[in-house]
Parts: C-alpha cells; structure tokens; sequence
C-alpha cells in the first residue's frame, strides 16, 4: 500500500512553508499595526453552532460524529467561531474588540467533483461592535494596506452594499425574488429570460446587473432611481466611505470598483461586501471576500444581544499561488548558520554544550549537530556546502572548537 494524504488534503514541505509563513507574517504585521490581536478557536464547532449564522451551506461542512447523538463539524470558515467565542468567552470585555486569525478550515469539495481541495488556509480580521461607517472605512484601508505589503498593488477591491441590493430588490414577487436574486449574483441574464417577469422588472433585474465601475459613476446611476428614504440613506453611506478612503489618501483607494451586483446567495451580510480580486496570466483569482454583518454575534448571545460586526479573510493558497510569479517568495528554506561537529565520540556532549552556547549568543541562529561518526572530513564540508552552511565548528577530544569558514556555499 501506498501511503498518501486523505482525498482533498495536502502536505506542505519546508519551502512551502516558508512561503507561507512569509505571507502570514507580513499579514499578521498589518493586522497587529492597526491593533488588531490574535485569536484561535477550536477546529472542530458543534454543527448547531456552524449553521446559526444562516451563511454556511451544511452541504459544505465535514461532519464528525460525536458522543451520542451530538453533531460536529469541521469549521468551514472562522466568523462563526470567532462570533461564538466572544459573546461566551468576552463577556466582559469593553467595545469594540479588534481581532484577527490565521488558520485552516475545511469544506466539502462540491457535489460530484472528484480528488478537489477540502482543507483551506485563510487570514483575517474581524472587527466587533462598531457599526459606523469609519469602521467600514477601517476595514478596507486594513485590507489595503495589508495588499500593499504583499507587494498586491494592482489588485482590485470590488465593493457592493447587501443591504441597498436586496432593497432594490424587494419590489420583485417573493415568489421569483429568490430566483432574480440567483442570478444577479451570479452574473447570469439568460437565467432572467427564463422568470416570469415584466418588462420593468426584468429591465430593472438587468440595471441592477449592471450596476458596476467607477463608484461615483454607479452612485449617480443608482441616485437616478426612485429611492425611498431608508435607500437613499445607505447612497449616502456608499458615498461618504468613498470619500473617506480618498481624503485618507491609502494607496490604492482609486482601485475600488463599485458593484451592487456583488451579493450572496444567503442572508448573512448586512451592509457592504466585498472581494479582493487579483490579476495573473491565468486571468482574475478571487484573493478574499468580506463584509459587515450586525446580526450574527446576537445568534450565539444567551439573551440574544447583540454587536455589529465587520471583517475580511484573505485565502493565503491563492496568495501563494499569485505571489510565486512575482519573485518576491523565498526561493529556499531557510539554512543553517552553523554545523559542529564531534572529531571523535568522545567530543559529542562538547559538541551539543557547544552549538548551545552558539545559539544562545544570539536571537535567532540555526544550529545543526553532525550526527554521523563515519562521515569524512571532505564529506562533511560537501555536505555543509550543498545546504549552504558556511561555519563548521569541529570539536576535539578535549572539547575545543576549531572553527572553519566554508567560501564556496552550494546550492540547496
């Protein structure tokens, strides 16, 4: 039998991992910069818990079985859990709280598919219990200057707002306003071909489908239609955030692009959405998606109190996979500063109290031990070259270091 990872999982080697954790660290000091501090919460949620936000499709979920007639699941996402863990964990913590992750999740591949990925990286923040505008501005300067340490400048933040779009789409029949609402998130006109609708409605489904560029280009569109005072008062919202972004002079606020055809399929965001939209020879790769929802920390409150909430989490296999065309990722693990080395057996506990005195003599250097006493002199520097360590300390029988500079460092 050959041993391999479970269907939809993946083994992430040493390079990989400094890739990764190249791109978690420079995300994790935009997080901590903007006073953002970490959480971890349990991978596994009990499946009650993963579907009270009404945003997570229980075909998605991994589910375990637990003791008795418990259900559990493999968490698909964070907000929930990190939701949860507030309202039962901060009880007594003041407002608003500024927290931020990095983690795995899990999701079922889709229904069909055969061999796709069920096990995700994400980053994110989430930030509770500020409902103004300034928070939303927060957020996407956050996000912005988070793109801009990855050296992202040319992604693109497109920007809808969940609570003006299914405003604007209340005047359709409930009995086909599931359906209209499917197929403007899905980009999907011939869809609309197919619903009973009138002429208005359907014209009205295609403007709302249209409704994407420039934000001042689609607010003036949309100020064109008959609002109603609770719908003009979030374009005035729209507005204002724009404005916001500009005066704060973040770069990149000009790649803000206004879609009011950005929605979900699920009633989970309450005010402005958003995805993170990067460019490559492959064409857009959807980085991230976020969004304010005011509803969801009350769902796990025990007295059904609730806080505003906003946030975004960034998919760090798609960063990864953007970033390696870039040169910017390692191109190699990281390597030994040093190798020491025992010339007999008997030097072999002054050979470890000597790589402990070089590894406490500064912050951080890697400090390898030989391990094998049959190994020659000469294949012992190839080796250190081929790994590109270029300090050799060889311990006499005595415990004394002769210390060897190696100048022809190798290739990993």
């Amino acid at each position: 039998m050959i041993y391999q990872p479970p269907v939809g999982a993946r083994d992430l080697l040493p390079l990989d991992v400094a890739q990764k954790r190249w791109i978690e660290d420079r995300l994790e000091q935009g997080f901590q910069r903007w006073g953002y501090h970490r959480i971890i919460t349990s991978t596994v949620e009990y499946l009650e818990t993963l579907m009270a936000g009404g945003a997570i499709d229980r075909s998605t979920v991994i589910e375990l079985q637990g003791s008795g007639s418990q259900r559990l699941g493999l968490r698909p996402e964070l907000t929930a859990s990190v939701a949860r863990a507030v309202v039962t964990r901060l009880a007594t913590v003041t407002y608003p709280q500024r927290l931020y992750y990095s983690a795995n999740v899990f999701r079922q591949s889709p229904q069909g598919s055969h061999g796709g990925q069920q096990e995700y990286y994400q980053a994110g923040v989430e930030l509770l219990g500020a409902a103004s505008g300034t928070a939303d501005a927060e957020i996407l300067l956050l996000l912005t200057d988070c793109l801009n340490l990855l050296g992202l400048s040319e992604s693109q933040i497109i920007l809808g707002e969940a609570g003006l779009t299914q405003s604007l789409l209340s005047v359709f029949d409930p009995t086909v306003r599931q359906a209209v609402r499917s197929a403007i998130a899905t980009l999907d006109p011939l869809a609309l071909e197919t619903l009973d609708l009138s002429d208005d409605l359907r014209q009205r489904a295609m403007l709302l489908m249209d409704l994407r560029g420039r934000p001042e280009d689609v607010l003036q569109q949309v100020g064109q239609l008959n609002l109603n005072p609770a719908q003009q008062a979030i374009v005035n919202r729209l507005k204002s955030l724009i404005d916001t972004l500009r005066a704060a002079g973040a770069a990149g606020a000009d790649r803000v692009i206004l879609d009011l055809s950005l929605i979900q399929s699920f009633d989970y965001y309450t005010g402005i959405v958003f995805e993170v939209v990067g460019h490559s020879d492959a064409g857009y790769q959807v980085l991230g998606q976020g969004g304010r929802y005011d509803h969801l920390l009350g769902v796990f409150h025990p007295q059904g109190k609730t806080f505003p909430g906003i946030g975004f989490s960034l998919n760090l296999e798609t960063l990864h996979q953007l970033l390696l065309t870039s040169a910017q990722l390692p191109a190699a693990s990281p390597r030994s500063d040093w190798l020491v080395v025992p010339t007999v057996p008997q030097a072999t506990a002054a050979a470890f109290a000597q790589a402990q005195k070089i590894r406490e003599a500064a912050a951080l250097v890697r400090v390898e031990v030989e391990l094998d006493p049959d190994r020659s002199p000469e294949e012992i520097r190839a080796i250190a070259r081929r790994r590109n360590i270029d300090r050799i300390a060889w311990i006499s029988a005595e415990g004394l270091p002769e210390i060897e500079a190696l100048t022809e460092p190798g290739n990993l």
